[in-house]
This record gives C-alpha cells, sequence and structure tokens, in this order.
C-alpha cells in the first residue's frame, strides 16, 4: 500500500434474484483481516462474476435476463466506483449474447469486454467506452461439439482470458476439452480463431492464470480436479503442456468439482479451489520448468468456494463460499506463500466471486 490515502475495497458478486442484493462492497481492514459492507446493489439477476478496472474507477457486472417469451439471456452492467464512500452507482446494462453467462472479463487497454456462455456454448466481445459503459456487440463466437463426461454432451466455455500481449484471447471449454485461442483484431473489433489445445478427456478446463513472466499458463480443470502447467508462447497463442497435477489428497475419494485458479503476485505459488472437498490447494512452481508440487490443502471454512482471489499485495486470501454464505479470510506467508485462517469471515448469501483493489 503505497499511498496512505488508498485504502482496500472489497467487491462481491454472489446468486441474487432482482429484488435481493446481488453486488456488495465492503472496506478491508488489512490490520485484522475484517471485512466491513459499505455497499450493496440491488437490481441485477445472479451478477455471479464481475470485473474491476481499479484505475478508471469501474466495475463491471454480468447478468440474467430474458425475452418477452422467457428464454433466458445474459446481461452486463457497468458501475462507477466512489472509493471514499466504498460505493457502486450504475453506469448503464445491456443484453449481451442469447444465453445467460458465466464470466465477464476486460482487455488490459480497457477497449473490451468479453462475456462467456457456459449454457449458450458461446462467448462474445463487446465495446467499451470512453466513459466506462458497456458499448455496442462486435463479436459473437458459437463453439459446437461434445466430449466424453455426462457434463460434456454440448461445448460449455467457462472463461475468457486476454493474454499478456494482448493480442489473443484464451477461452476454456469444459464442454469439449478444448482450449481455444482467438486473435483479438483491434482495428475490426472481431475474434479469430487461431489455435486450440486439447486437454485429457473428461477434464473440463474451466479458468486460466497466466505466470507473471509470460511463459506458463495454469488452468483449473473442473471435472477430474486437476491443474494443468502449459508452456505459452505468446507470439502465436499456442499452449504446449507440461503436466497435470491433482488438486486433492491422494485419500480423498469423495465429490469434487473444482472451480478457480490464482497465481502470486511473485509467480512462486498457484493456488486452486475444490468444491466437495471445500478447500484451496497450494502449489509451488519451479521457475525454470513451470511444474507444480503439491504444497499444502486447507479449508475454505465453508462449503462450495465457486470463487476466491489474493489482494493486490499478496498478503491475503479471501474465499468466497456459496453453500456457506460466507467470505473467508486468510493470511499469506510472504516466505511459504501458506494460507492460514485469521478467523474473520462476513455473511453474505450465496457469494461466488470477490475482488480487491486499492482504490
Amino acid at each position: 500500500m503505497t499511498n496512505p490515502n488508498e485504502r482496500l475495497l472489497v467487491f462481491a458478486g454472489s446468486y441474487a434474484e432482482s429484488t435481493d442484493n446481488g453486488v456488495y462492497v465492503y472496506s478491508f481492514d488489512e490490520a485484522t483481516g475484517e471485512l466491513t459492507q459499505t455497499d450493496a446493489f440491488m437490481g441485477l439477476k445472479n451478477p455471479t462474476f464481475l470485473n474491476i478496472d481499479a484505475p478508471a474507477g469501474r466495475l463491471y457486472a454480468i447478468g440474467e435476463a430474458a425475452y418477452s417469451d422467457g428464454t433466458k439471456i445474459g446481461e452486463a452492467s457497468s458501475f462507477a466506483i466512489d472509493p471514499a464512500k466504498g460505493s457502486i452507482h450504475l453506469l448503464n446494462r445491456l443484453n449481451t449474447v442469447g444465453a445467460p453467462t458465466c464470466h465477464i472479463q476486460r482487455s488490459d487497454d480497457s477497449k473490451y469486454l468479453s462475456v462467456t456462455s457456459y449454457h449458450g456454448g458461446m462467448v462474445g466481445l463487446f465495446a467499451i467506452r470512453e466513459d466506462g459503459q458497456i458499448g455496442e456487440s462486435l463479436d459473437v463466437q458459437q463453439h459446437e461439439g461434445h466430449s466424453v463426461h455426462p457434463n460434456q454432451d454440448r461445448p460449455h466455455p467457462h472463461s475468457s482470458f486476454y493474454d499478456p500481449t494482448g493480442k489473443y484471447v484464451l477461452v476454456q471449454d469444459l464442454g469439449l476439452d478444448r482450449i481455444y485461442t482467438y486473435a483479438l483484431d483491434q482495428e475490426e473489433g472481431k475474434l479469430e480463431r487461431v489455435a486450440e489445445q486439447v486437454t485429457a478427456p473428461g477434464a473440463g478446463p474451466r479458468h486460466l492464470v497466466f505466470h507473471p513472466n509470460g511463459k506458463y499458463a495454469f488452468v483449473i480443470n473442473e471435472l477430474n480436479s486437476t491443474v494443468t502447467a502449459y508452456q505459452y508462447d505468446g507470439s502465436n497463442g499456442t499452449l504446449s503442456e507440461i503436466h497435470s497435477i491433482s488438486t486433492l489428497p491422494a485419500d480423498y475419494d469423495g465429490e469434487n468439482g473444482c472451480a478457480e485458479i490464482a497465481i502470486s503476485k511473485d509467480g512462486r505459488f498457484v493456488y486452486g479451489s475444490n468444491r466437495g472437498h471445500d478447500s484451496i490447494v497450494q502449489y509451488e512452481v519451479d521457475q525454470a520448468t513451470g511444474q507444480l508440487t503439491l504444497v499444502q490443502h486447507v479449508s475454505t471454512e465453508g462449503g462450495h468456494p465457486r470463487h476466491f482471489s489474493l489482494t493486490p499485495n499478496g498478503n491475503y486470501l479471501l474465499a468466497a463460499n456459496r453453500d456457506g454464505n460466507n467470505i473467508v479470510t486468510f493470511t499469506v506467508d510472504a516466505t511459504t506463500g501458506k494460507l492460514t485462517y485469521t478467523g474473520k469471515s462476513v455473511e453474505v448469501s450465496k457469494p461466488v466471486c470477490v475482488w480487491s483493489v486499492y482504490m
């Protein structure tokens, strides 16, 4: 925390009806790990994933809308953030793609938003206006096919991430066991598929994180409870598998589905969430090879940790437990990367996304 006038704000999205609060804002006490609610927004149905543009003071959220015949469609909203008050103000909202969405991501230059539809099997690209509002639809890419698991009867893209070069968007399709690379045409605002990486059958790739050096990428696989490490070639957007490692203890034989993945700011540690085992798994990264080595499993102190994130300085990890109805705070050891429960949590209805930023 370099600016004493800045404070750490936390934003959470949840499963909610439009008549209930769905997006929450908290101030975070870094001395104690305590969260204090400063605002909440009512009016969005299922704002289950958020993206924060801290420099611009903007928040972007997905939501769920419907046509007059009841057909569910995607929606997205933009908000202005008031750091002093710890509050958000709606700028605009619009329908996005023809099915509910599960993920929203912003390009580093804040020119584009991509939304991903698990149920519709598609990825949509939208412009961001200079005032931070969500602009026109630029492109939609529809996936086709299936894979081997009962949950893979059709395409289920689960996330889209812009690569460190800003030239490519990588889409993890859980239903197809594929990671597709799209080239982002900055002039036309279009997506062109240029590469694909096939995962193990039944793996179900869900979310991805890049190593700070841009040479590695790590993907968490929902269906077979693994993390796969890849070499990444930023010149052409291709992945080359290094190895896969289980997210579960060797003696665990219960149901499980993985969710989120994150990496420490220095690239030394990777973390993933287990829903079923209800834990965060930690790995150490071999900087020379990209291989992962298991360090520990830590209970998330609640059920179904659909999302978690590290604070910007890496001192804390926040876990959103959907079925625990809580957001839980852990300290992160600066040397070992190990997590310790602070004893602090905040009750919130069905939280499934949590981010923190200095503002």
